[in-house]
């Protein structure tokens, strides 16, 4: 099945064997009867370990992003923290792109930090400033593109080449995108991580993330039962296992769910956030209007060669700057007030003190007057008619 809608139908997703049930069961048990002392069926023990339902979702996104292996976790920040200790140690360091999600800033500067783990802040999309933020001791570099909430654009190749350089890992955090439009590993990424709360997921009824490793060896030291030269599979793997903080059976079968219309979805996503961006253009309430489709955005012709589109986030900053920016957030119908993104329905966000909170006060701050939105899949004449009306409420 080489297709990409294909394979969101059918990888991982094979009819029951024992029913024909078109839809796998969902396995809500928590373990397995074995056939005689660590005699197994189909390796299943513990449904911290392996579920059928999470591994079906599990291979069902792994195809999709092209990677070795797949693992699907409780949430986004819960992915991010497993894999980060499954290849980082104390006294190492990471490159960690500037412009992005506000609980994976909170997760390294406040909760690993104690632990000895370093970080830099960059501008992912400043090659040389990223260049210049490696350290002997640098293991991964972090990188968001399209990046949160200012839409900037990463070089997938030109960081890929950076971080191996330097003996590190490069890590990609591909929730905005999603593989649909875009498949960090190809451009030889060793990572893509995923909020599949999000476009994953595309009605905002789950919480979920997964890890995704291409095939390659890291060398960590002999710690946990692993020589150097253990696979990033293998690390993940154990670290998913003995950390626990694994997806469950019902969020793997809505995330497997929401995967099959993935591509049906950012096409309309996408459309609407197209048009929306160029008409916010027109506006005179508007100082700067942030989407890599627009041809004067500074990311749009590297956005156009490794994406197969733009996405559905839009990001604009207003004239009236944070007196103004709060009272449209407060004032749409439509576009609900709210964190996350990428369900069907449309949501409007204010990044500074909502989902960017974190990082008030430091170089990392979100402009008080940007306002985000994540454009939903309704008809574009209620977005614009919606739009409008906070413009002059």
């Amino acid at each position: 099945m080489s297709g990409f809608t294909t394979r969101a139908v059918h990888s991982g997703q094979e009819p029951d064997r024992l029913t024909g049930a078109v839809i796998p069961p969902i396995y809500q048990t928590s373990t397995f009867v074995q056939d005689g002392i660590n005699v197994l069926r189909d390796g299943h023990e513990y449904s911290r370990g392996s579920n059928p339902t999470r591994n079906g979702f599990e291979e069902q996104l792994c195809a999709l992003e092209g990677g070795l292996r797949g693992f699907a976790f409780a949430s986004g920040i819960a992915c991010e923290d497993a894999l980060l200790r499954a290849v980082l140690r104390p006294g190492d360091h990471v490159v960690l792109g500037g412009d992005g999600y506000g609980g994976t800033n909170r997760l390294i500067t406040r909760v690993l930090a104690p632990w000895r783990i370093g970080h830099t802040p960059v501008d992912v999309t400043d090659l040389d400033e990223v260049r210049q933020a490696f350290v002997a001791e640098t293991k991964v570099v972090w990188v968001e593109t399209p990046t949160n909430p200012r839409l900037g654009i990463a070089d997938l190749a030109a960081l890929t080449e950076l971080a191996h350089e330097h003996g590190a890992l490069l890590v990609v955090d591909n929730t905005f995108a999603s593989p649909y439009l875009q498949r960090p590993l190809e451009f030889g990424a060793d990572v893509v991580v995923h909020s599949t709360t999000k476009y994953v997921g595309g009605h905002s009824d789950v919480l979920g993330g997964a890890v995704v490793v291409a095939d390659r060896e890291w060398a960590v030291e002999p710690v946990n039962g692993f020589s150097p030269g253990a696979t990033l599979a293998e690390l993940v793997g154990f670290q998913q296992f003995a950390g626990g903080a694994v997806a469950g059976p019902q969020d793997s079968y809505l995330a497997a769910r929401g995967l099959k219309t993935l591509s049906l979805r950012m096409e309309r996503h996408q459309d609407n956030a197209g048009r929306i961006a160029e008409w916010l253009t027109q506006r005179p309430e508007v100082s700067q209007v942030l989407y890599p489709g627009l041809p004067d955005h500074p990311g749009h012709e590297l956005a156009a060669r490794q994406m197969e589109g733009f996405g559905g986030m839009v990001s604009f900053r207003l004239r009236g700057g944070e007196s103004a920016a709060r009272r449209f957030a407060e004032s749409t119908l439509m576009y609900k007030l709210s964190v996350s993104l990428g369900g069907v329905e449309s949501l409007i966000c204010w990044p500074s003190e909502m989902t960017h909170g974190s990082v008030v006060g430091t170089p990392q701050a979100v402009p008080t007057d940007l306002v985000r939105l994540s454009v939903g899949i309704e008809d574009l004449e209620d977005h614009l008619a919606d739009l409008e009306r906070a413009f002059t409420s």
